[in-house]
């Protein structure tokens, strides 16, 4: 009986700490792409979604680091991914209306404008921004 009950507190305290160590690798992969490690924080972020799959926040900062890095393929990805686990993410959708405006793709655009002004709680400035892109490639064709 004693047996059980130490292989239940076993069981118990590596639950625990493996709970806790997912947390903590977002929060310090946050802490360094604050601080401009990106890196760093790549690392982290990625080694977060190993343990937690479906952390948006993790997909979006990824976003963030190939957004500097200028990888646009995988900029693309990780907010796709960002918008399939949480497709109200209103800086995802900015995000990829940014993409999609780069790309003159003005159906996209629309859609995901229409969208943006429905859920924009913070970013709702930027729609202004948004139809002043879109006017100027409506210009150019």
């Amino acid at each position: 009986m004693h047996k059980i009950i130490k292989y239940f507190l076993i069981i118990f305290i590596s639950l625990t700490i493996n709970v806790f160590a997912k947390e903590n690798f977002f929060q310090e992969a946050k802490i360094l792409f604050d601080q401009g490690k990106i890196e760093e924080s790549k690392f982290l972020f990625q080694r977060n979604i190993v343990f937690n799959p479906k952390d948006s926040k993790s997909y979006l900062f990824l976003a963030k680091i190939f957004e500097k890095e200028e990888n646009e393929y995988e900029e693309e990805k990780n907010i796709n991914t960002t918008l399939l686990l949480e497709p109200d993410n209103e800086e995802a959708i900015y995000m990829l209306i940014d993409i999609k405006l780069e790309k003159s793709d003005i159906n996209k655009v629309e859609t995901l404008k229409e969208k943006f002004k429905i859920i924009c709680n913070s970013l709702c400035s930027k729609i202004k921004s948004i139809d002043e892109r879109l006017s100027n490639i409506n210009a150019k064709n």
